[in-house]
């Protein structure tokens, strides 16, 4: 029997408790992975843990072996356990996948409506909405981000996801073509059937939301492998997608490590489209399995290294908010993160001296602090990285300007880092550090900025700060990115595409444009008048 996660959060920020089963979620139902495993899911806040565990006695009638009752507390040097889940397989994959293409033959997909796939999607959204405050509690517990944070951003962001794509559920639609008066020829917008989803830890009830939302407006089903890092919010609303009303097996979540269910997703021969979201490295792999298997369609959205450019003319108090915003949000624990700050020569030290007077008032700490913007890191593998790369800037020549060092003595905290006096060649400013540590490097001009902007492998994002219209939208349109904030950074809509150029990804997410993504086009063509 899966374990049942309880929880009484008393808090400054949330008070509440919550209690739910943390299976794997399979054709409808909570279940055991078939190895009878599970992982634990870590507080990254807490360094010296110390929490009860109860495992519940169960008989398994298929094996014959019993779970005992268990009482003991469980210390970690990595972080404070704060459940248990499920862990699924390669055999749990092929049971969702079969859940997935009876669901997608018979109560889903073609079988359904669009009006009532839309509703199920706004009924999903409503209960969500009820339980707003616990969800963003969950999202703070075991991914260490600040609650204020997930309360006012990540969701309302995965609400609003949801509800953009149920208003499309009834609107995939194809289009007549003309050719001939003999002939009548049209399109059809097909769902696909089973897709797999793979999310990762930095954002995880948003992410989940992009994920499944336009895959299940157009009627197909999901497979879907959240982070075993942060895996709770993603099965609580598998709690609420079934209160809600959607069929068994429409939507199916397998936890479990990458090299197991994430292959299996990756690889699987009855899943055809598989959508990514994580590291250039693992997109790498995926888009490997999936053209060694069955040739499906790959879906990416990976890493990072965006350029925010400040020109002379920036409103300098609003610039220093936004790039702050940029680069320190989610503990620099972001795709999109302005890790590469450009500043024009004219404006560098009052640039600098504002930026790191507004970094130096962050204040890191508890995430369920009423006044915490930055909370730890999300795994000690996550930590050691991140210093692993301010030692490299160090060993490198670059100057550390600020911070540069453990936040505290317990958790994962990392100080807000600035680098100053960095080449292009040095590893902090080619590579992407998702953590929260930022360079700042002065430029010159126009015809400066946009070569050293575009020297990246990747063009996931990039910014542009100035009052000259002119220049900004120049400045824009020269970027290789595939998004473009101007006067501000990281906001977003759920109308408007989300994806990048080289090696930042494959195709869009959000917007009319994923739906692209999730269907296939069949032309038809109907003989009204052709005689042989």
């Amino acid at each position: 029997m899966p374990t049942v996660f309880t929880h009484e959060f008393n808090t400054t920020v949330y008070k509440g408790k919550v209690s739910f089963n943390t299976g794997l979620f399979i054709d409808g139902q909570f279940v055991d992975g078939s190895d009878g495993t599970t992982i634990d899911v870590l507080n990254p806040g807490m360094s010296r843990p110390d929490i009860v565990v109860i495992q519940h006695s169960h008989l398994n009638p298929s094996s014959l072996t019993w779970s005992i009752l268990i009482v003991f507390i469980l210390r970690s040097a990595d972080g404070k356990v704060i459940t248990s889940v499920s862990e699924g397989t390669q055999k749990d994959v092929d049971l969702a996948v079969d859940a997935a293409e009876k669901a997608f033959e018979t109560t889903w997909g073609l079988n359904c409506p669009g009006s009532k796939r839309g509703r199920l999607l706004s009924k999903l959204v409503s209960l969500m909405e009820e339980h707003a405050d616990e969800l963003a509690a969950l999202e703070a517990l075991d991914s260490g981000k600040a609650f204020n944070a997930t309360r006012s951003g990540d969701v309302p962001a995965a609400i609003a996801s949801i509800r953009y794509f149920a208003g499309w559920a009834d609107k995939i639609s194809g289009r007549v073509i003309e050719t001939a008066e003999e002939k009548f020829t049209y399109t059809r917008h097909e769902p696909i059937g089973v897709v797999g989803q793979i999310i990762p830890w930095n954002a995880p009830l948003v992410m989940f939301a992009w994920k499944i939302a336009p895959a299940l407006a157009t009627g197909n089903t999901v497979v879907l492998k959240p982070s075993e890092l942060t895996p709770l919010t993603a099965i609580r609303v598998c709690h609420l997608a079934k209160e809600a009303g959607f069929p068994p097996g429409v939507l199916n979540v397998v936890t479990g490590y990458g090299n197991t269910v994430g292959n299996a997703i990756s690889s699987h021969m009855r899943i055809h489209k598989v959508a990514f979201t994580g590291s250039s490295l693992v997109g790498r792999k995926v888009m490997e399995a999936a053209a060694k298997s069955n040739l499906k369609n790959v879906t990416l959205e990976l890493g990072g290294k965006s350029p925010n450019i400040i020109f002379n003319d920036a409103d300098l108090e609003q610039t220093v908010h936004w790039a702050m915003l940029g680069i320190f949000s989610n503990q620099g624990q972001s795709c999109i993160a302005g890790s590469r700050i450009f500043v024009q020569e004219g404006i560098y030290d009052e640039f600098l001296k504002r930026f790191t007077e507004k970094s130096r008032s962050i204040k890191v700490g508890d995430p369920f602090a009423p006044d915490t913007f930055q909370g730890p890191q999300i795994s000690k593998t996550q930590y050691d990285r991140i210093m692993g790369y301010i030692e490299s800037g160090k060993k490198e020549g670059a100057r550390i300007h600020l911070g540069g060092e453990r936040h505290g003595s317990e958790g994962y905290f990392i100080q807000p880092t600035i680098f100053l006096d960095t080449n292009p060649d040095m590893r902090i400013v080619k590579e992407e550090i998702f953590g929260p540590v930022g360079v700042v490097i002065k430029f010159r001009d126009e015809e400066d900025i946009v070569r050293q902007a575009n020297d990246t492998v990747y063009g996931l994002a990039a910014a542009v700060f100035t009052k000259d219209v002119n220049r900004a939208i120049t400045t824009a349109h020269k970027l290789k990115a595939g998004k473009v904030w101007v006067n501000c950074y990281g906001i977003g809509d759920p109308s408007v595409p989300f994806g990048g150029y080289k090696q930042s990804g494959i195709g869009r997410e959000m917007g009319e444009y994923a739906l692209i993504n999730y269907t296939e086009v069949k032309a038809v063509y109907v003989n009204l008048g052709l005689n042989m």
